[in-house]
């Protein structure tokens, strides 16, 4: 495709190679010290490759597992060579990537049984969480969905503003209510408002809330009720949305919001500003939870389909 500029635009493998940009120096070039060359695989070979790969926060258990599987092969003669033992590596990390897809409800702009298909989006506070909706909900309105979002955010200071910003941006309807109203209602307004114009998804944005505030978190059970009474089955999504910055704290974030909030996929933000993107590995290993949407920057148009293939090469190639 071609910019108004004449120039290309950049490819997803090209996003995506920017935003683990700094991941690939701490990571791919380390590996690639290590690999590089006749070095024979030894075990001294695989703990300095263990020791990469915790640096770039893939987490020990990810990496333990990850570790174990390399060294069966060299017991058993098949990895003899450091450029066969990067592929093997590659296809580790792809093969914990994919697993989760299975989980995967498909495309997020694909309508439900019922329409409108109903997206819920939590978090903690900071992570993006309102930006990534705008984002989100231009994406689907360039793939032809017609959009409403819910302002169900109403504890927030300047919340329903901001989402009103996003709105007006992606030239989506906003449904709100006032500041400090009960978050159900905005949900049963929103969801009512968009069967009676055929919408096709709704985005809800919920209040931030750390999975400790039990009455927070009673409250997005509640909102969850009330959206399954006006639409069945809603919600069909919850997305997470995650700081890539935290590492594995974000790790820790997205197994209490699983449990707790019933999470189906997660979207990263801020990968393109930090060394710890080996978090996408270990939140799918330990979590079995698909990376839907990876954040590769500020503007609207900075939210790409997270493909499992393309970020294991971004990474090493």
């Amino acid at each position: 495709m071609i910019t108004l500029f004449g120039k290309p635009e950049p490819t997803l493998l090209e996003r995506l190679k920017d935003s683990v940009s700094k991941t690939r120096t701490e990571l791919s070039a380390r590996v690639e010290q290590l690999l590089t060359g006749d070095r024979p695989v030894d075990p001294e070979l695989l703990k300095q490759l263990e020791s990469a790969l915790l640096s770039a926060d893939i987490g020990v258990r990810t990496t333990k597992e990850v570790l174990a599987a390399l060294r069966q092969q060299v017991n058993e003669h098949k990895l003899t060579e450091s450029a066969v033992l990067k592929q093997e590596l590659k296809q580790q990390i792809m093969k914990i990537l994919v697993a989760p897809s299975a989980n995967s409800n498909g495309d997020l702009a694909k309508a439900a049984e019922a329409a409108p298909r109903v997206l819920f989006v939590v978090g903690v506070n900071g992570t993006g969480k309102t930006t990534t909706i705008g984002k989100l909900a231009n994406r689907l309105k360039k793939d032809g969905a017609q959009v409403v979002l819910c302002a169900a955010d109403t504890f927030r200071a300047a919340a329903i503003e901001q989402l009103e910003v996003w709105g007006r941006r992606s030239n989506v309807e906003v449904v709100k209510q006032k500041s400090g109203a009960d978050p159900s209602a905005v949900v049963f307004d929103a969801l009512s408002s968009a069967k009676a114009r055929a919408a096709d998804v709704v985005i809800v944005d919920t209040a931030g809330r750390l999975h400790t505030k039990s009455n927070l978190m009673a409250e997005l059970d509640k909102m969850k009720r009330t959206a399954s009474k006006v639409v069945a089955g809603a919600p069909h999504d919850v997305l997470l949305v995650l700081d890539a910055t935290t590492g594995q704290n974000g790790l820790n974030q997205a197994r209490e919001f699983w449990s707790h909030a019933g999470v189906t996929g997660i979207v990263l933000t801020k990968l393109d500003g930090t060394a710890k993107g080996g978090i996408v590995v270990a939140i799918a290993r330990e979590l079995n939870l698909p990376i839907r949407f990876v954040g590769t920057g500020e503007q609207i148009d900075d939210l790409v389909p997270f493909d499992a293939q393309t970020y294991v090469n971004s990474l090493f190639d």
